[in-house]
């Protein structure tokens, strides 16, 4: 039996940023840090974006900018370029 982890998002409304950090590596992050990731491409941090937030793609953003995985402070905004200013939301879903 294979045992699977449940979500961890509580509201269905939950956004989801993926985007690439400076090294190349895929993060898919909640808005507020609550659960996140990273990832070797696209199609990965996507499966897990879809599968923490209910499979409600409406609700992932794809940045256009670097994006760094940040669990520290939930309360910060997760899409921060390297200069540590707020990215620009690329396209939606």
């Amino acid at each position: 039996m294979k045992l699977v982890e449940p979500p961890s998002c509580t509201s269905a409304s939950t956004i989801v940023f993926i985007g690439r950090n400076r090294r190349g590596q895929w993060v898919a992050q909640e808005q507020n840090g609550l659960y996140g990731g990273l990832f070797v491409n696209r199609a990965q941090a996507l499966k897990y974006a879809l599968f923490e937030n209910g499979r409600q793609p409406e609700t992932i953003i794809e940045l256009s900018r670097e994006i760094e995985l940040d669990m520290h402070d939930s309360h910060r905004p997760a899409s921060r370029s390297a200069t540590g200013s707020p990215t620009e939301l690329g396209r939606a879903l």
